[in-house]
């Protein structure tokens, strides 16, 4: 890691990604939405990469993107869902985030079209070629890095 503050971190590099992802994992539990945005490239799968290995979950973490959901089990599952392909609000209704909610903790890749009140909204910034600047926008007070 770069630079930190208590709400936001820089990293350097895809192993930073995966790490300071790892480190948040600790405030995370079943019931937790986790809503991510940030561009194209971002490294929005890097960090789930990240938060799956800070969970103890098991199995390789992909993009969703044309799966759309993939649950990773562990001491806290992990359900991953990608927006990206979704346009109409009946789509994600579809989904089952509700049922992935019960059994564990979901992270959703372009979440920002979701308006969820009591989400978590992080937020992955292309600071350069390497750099990410990753923020917690909505968290309960105790969530940083």
């Amino acid at each position: 890691m770069d630079t930190t503050t208590s709400r936001e971190v820089t990293t350097v590099g895809p192993e930073a990604t995966e790490a300071a992802a790892a480190h948040l994992a600790r405030h995370v539990r079943r019931g937790d939405l986790v809503l991510l945005k940030g561009e194209m490239g971002a490294g929005k799968t890097t960090f789930v990469r990240g938060l799956a290995r800070g969970l103890g979950v098991s199995g390789d973490v992909m993009s969703p993107t044309f799966q759309l959901v993939r649950v990773y089990p562990g001491p806290v599952q992990l359900g991953h869902v990608d927006l990206c392909r979704l346009t109409e609000a009946a789509e994600v209704a579809d989904l089952g985030m509700d049922e992935l909610l019960d059994d564990g903790a979901v992270v959703v890749e372009w979440g920002d079209r979701l308006a969820e009140p009591g989400a978590v909204r992080l937020a992955i910034d292309v600071l350069d070629g390497r750099r990410r600047r990753l923020r917690i926008e909505e968290a309960p007070a105790e969530w940083s890095w």
